[in-house]
C-alpha cells in the first residue's frame, strides 16, 4: 500500500516491471491511498491523521501490517528472504506492507503496525523506495526459490 500516485514515468516503469515478475509467486498488488492535499490550514499532523483514517480502513481484518520507515529494522536480503519465508510458514493470509506520504505516519499507525523494516539508513523519497521495496520484494522470491537472481 503506498500513500500517492507514482508520478515519474521511469519509477513507474521499473516498479511495473517488478510487479509483474512477482505474479509469478505471489499474489501481488500495489494498493493507492489518494494523496491528501496540503493548504496553509493544514499541518503535518493533520495530512499524518487522515492519511493514517485511510490506510487502516483499506486493511482487512486477518491482513498483518509492516511499515517502511527509516527507523525500522534493516535486513539482508537474504535476512528480508527468511522474514518473509517464516511469515509464509505460519500460515499468514495477507501480508501489507506500506509505504507512507512526505510526512510519514501517524502514532495511530504506529501502533497497529506489527513491524517496521527499513530500507536504509539514507532517506529516500517515498516514490523511490517503492522501486527499491518491490525490487527487493522480487529479490527475496527469486531468493527462496533457488534462482540466479541473487549474487552474494
Amino acid at each position: 500500500m503506498v500513500v500517492g500516485k507514482t508520478d515519474t514515468s521511469y519509477l513507474k516503469e521499473g516498479i511495473d516491471q517488478y510487479t509483474s515478475r512477482l505474479k509469478h509467486y505471489i499474489n501481488f498488488n500495489i494498493q493507492t491511498i489518494s494523496d491528501i492535499k496540503k493548504n496553509k490550514n493544514t499541518t503535518e499532523s493533520i495530512l499524518q491523521k487522515k492519511e493514517a483514517e485511510a490506510i487502516l480502513a483499506t486493511l482487512s481484518n486477518f491482513a498483518e501490517m509492516h511499515l517502511l520507515d527509516e527507523k525500522g529494522k534493516s535486513f539482508t536480503s537474504r535476512e528480508f528472504a527468511g522474514f518473509l519465508q517464516k511469515k509464509m510458514n505460519q500460515g499468514l493470509k495477507e501480508m501489507v506492507f506500506v509505504i507512507g506520504g512526505a510526512y510519514g505516519f501517524s502514532d495511530e499507525v504506529y501502533k497497529n503496525a506489527n513491524s517496521k523494516l527499513s530500507l536504509s539508513n539514507m532517506t529516500f523519497s517515498h516514490q523511490m523506495a517503492r522501486l527499491l521495496f518491490v525490487e527487493q520484494l522480487y529479490r527475496a522470491f527469486t531468493i527462496l526459490n533457488g534462482e540466479p537472481y541473487h549474487h552474494d
